[in-house]
C-alpha cells in the first residue's frame, strides 16, 4: 500500500473512532463513576491495604479534612529520619531503603554489607545480553529500552515463572542491581546509533554502590565527585517508594494479582512509570524552566516570571498544555516531603557546581507559581512543589542528560515495586477486577450487505 493511502485510511479510522469514544461526561455523574480512583473529595479509592509506604497530607478532625505538611514514610520511619540517619553521617542510604522496604526492617551493618555484596554480584547482565538486546536494538526512548530489556532477562532465567517468594526474592534483588546498567548501557547504544556519537561501556565497579556505578557507567572518564554520588544517592532514596497508590505501584499490585512472572510485572510498571502525568513528569518540568529561561530577560525579575507562568496557565506558553510542571500533587498539598529534603541538599551541589543563580530562580517559581495559579484558574486549591521540580534541576546540575531523569525514577522505584508485588502475592489473594459500565446501546447485527462504508 502506497504511504499516503495508509494515511488516509488511518485518518479516516481515526475519525471514526474518536467519535465512538466518547462518552458524555454527565454520565460519569449519574452512575458515580470514581473517575481516575478518585472519590469526589479528591482521595484515592480504597482498593487494597499496605505496610511498605505511607503518604500523608491531611488529618482528619470532626469530619473535616486538615492540610498538613506532607510526610513520607517507608516501612512505618518517616523519610526525613531515615535520610538525617545516613547523610550528615556520610553514609549512602539507597542500599539501606531497598534493605528496609524488601524486608520491613533497617540493617544492621553485618545485614548491609551481606545486602550490598549480593547486590554486587547480581549487577552484571547475563552473557552476550549487552550485545543482543540492548546494542543491536537500540530505542531513542530510554524506558521504553528499559522495559523491552526487562522482559528480554526472562529469557535469561533458569526459573522465570515461579511466584514463590524466594524466587521472587532473588528476581527482585537482580532487577534493583541491574536497572542502572541496563539505563545507562540503554543510553549508551542511543547516543551511538542514534545521535552518532562514539560508543563507551565500561563495566559496573564491585565495589561501587547504586549511585556511583550510575555515575561510573555514564561518564565516558568514568569520574565523579563525593558529593555527586551522595546526592544521587538521596534521590534514589526519595524515589524509592511513595505508598500503594501511585499509578506505577498500583499497576505492580494489579498485575501481580493475576499470578503472572516478575519480569512482566515490572516491565508494566516501567510502562506506567514513563507518562508525563507520573514519573515523565521530572522531564516536563525541566524543560519548562529551560524554555523559561530562554524567555525571560532578568531571573532576579520576579514579574517576568509571573508572566511568564501566567502564559503557560492560559496554553500560551512552553508545550500549550496549560499546566505548570512541578506544580501540584494528587496527594500533598502544604508541602512534599521530598522536595523539602531536596532543595535543601541541591544547595550544596548547587554551591559545588556554581550553579546557585539557577537554584535561586527554581527557588523563586516555587515560591511564585502557587501565587499565579490561584490568580489565573481562580481555585483556593492548596498546590505545591512536587518532587518532579527540582529533580531536573539536580540531574542537569550533575551532568546527566535528560533521557535519562525518568529511568533514574525507576532505578529507585524499582525497590518500591518490588516491595509491593511481594506483598501482593502473600497478602492479596484475589486477582484485581474493578467495574466499567457499559452505556452503549444495544444493537440489531446488520449484514454484510446492510451496512455503510465507513473507510
Amino acid at each position: 500500500m502506497e504511504p499516503d493511502k495508509k494515511e488516509e485510511i488511518i485518518g479516516m479510522l481515526t475519525d471514526v473512532a474518536s467519535v465512538k469514544s466518547h462518552i458524555e461526561p454527565t454520565l460519569y455523574t449519574k452512575y458515580n463513576v470514581k473517575r481516575g480512583l478518585r472519590n469526589n473529595d479528591g482521595t484515592g479509592v480504597l482498593v487494597g491495604l499496605t505496610e511498605v509506604g505511607e503518604v500523608m497530607s491531611y488529618i482528619v478532625d470532626d469530619a473535616d479534612r486538615i492540610p498538613v505538611e506532607g510526610k513520607l514514610f517507608y516501612q512505618g520511619y518517616e523519610i526525613s529520619d531515615l535520610v538525617n540517619g545516613f547523610f550528615p553521617q556520610g553514609r549512602f542510604g539507597f542500599e539501606e531503603t531497598a534493605f528496609l522496604l524488601l524486608t520491613g526492617d533497617l540493617p544492621t551493618k553485618s545485614d548491609l554489607a551481606s545486602f550490598n555484596e549480593l547486590l554486587s554480584s547480581s549487577r552484571p547482565l547475563p552473557p552476550n545480553f549487552t550485545e543482543d538486546m540492548i546494542m543491536k536494538a537500540p530505542s531513542p526512548d530510554i524506558m521504553n529500552k528499559l522495559a523491552r530489556s526487562v522482559l528480554a532477562l526472562y529469557s535469561y532465567d533458569d526459573n522465570p515463572d515461579s511466584t514463590d517468594i524466594h524466587n521472587v526474592v532473588r528476581q527482585c534483588t537482580e532487577l534493583i542491581a541491574r536497572f542502572p546498567v541496563l539505563i545507562s548501557y540503554a543510553y549508551m547504544a542511543r547516543r551511538h546509533y542514534i545521535e552518532h556519537h562514539s560508543l563507551y561501556i565500561h563495566n559496573p565497579v564491585a565495589e561501587y554502590n547504586t549511585a556511583q556505578n550510575i555515575l561510573y557507567l555514564m561518564r565516558p572518564d568514568g569520574k565523579f565527585t563525593e558529593l555527586e554520588a551522595r546526592i544521587l544517592d538521596l534521590m534514589l532514596v526519595l524515589h524509592a517508594e511513595h505508598g500503594g497508590g501511585n499509578n506505577s505501584t498500583f499497576v505492580t499490585h494489579a498485575v501481580s494479582s493475576t499470578g503472572s512472572d516478575t519480569y512482566a510485572v515490572m516491565a508494566a510498571a516501567v510502562g506506567s512509570l514513563k507518562g508525563p502525568q507520573h514519573g515523565g513528569a521530572s522531564g516536563k518540568a525541566y524543560g519548562m524552566m529551560t524554555d523559561l529561561r530562554a524567555n525571560i530577560s532578568n531571573w532576579e525579575d520576579e514579574d517576568q516570571i509571573r508572566d511568564y507562568l501566567t502564559k503557560i496557565l492560559k496554553k500560551e506558553a512552553y508545550d500549550k498544555s496549560g499546566l505548570i510542571y512541578g506544580i501540584g500533587h494528587a496527594v500533598y498539598t502544604l508541602s512534599d516531603p521530598r522536595t523539602v529534603t531536596i532543595r535543601k541538599h541541591a544547595q550544596l551541589l548547587a554551591e559545588e557546581t556554581g550553579n546557585m543563580d539557577l537554584y535561586n530562580l527554581y527557588l523563586r517559581v516555587e515560591k511564585i507559581a502557587p501565587e499565579v495559579f490561584h490568580d489565573v484558574k481562580k481555585s483556593d486549591k492548596l498546590v505545591c512543589a512536587n518532587v518532579d521540580f527540582y529533580a531536573g534541576l539536580v540531574y542537569s546540575m550533575l551532568g546527566i542528560p535528560s533521557e535519562l531523569y525518568t529511568p533514574l525514577f525507576a532505578c529507585g522505584r524499582i525497590a518500591g515495586w518490588s516491595a509491593h508485588r511481594i506483598e501482593e502475592l502473600v497478602s492479596g489473594g484475589r486477582i484485581m477486577r474493578p467495574a466499567f459500565k457499559c452505556v452503549n446501546k444495544r444493537r440489531p447485527y446488520q449484514a454484510m450487505e446492510d451496512r455503510k462504508n465507513i473507510i
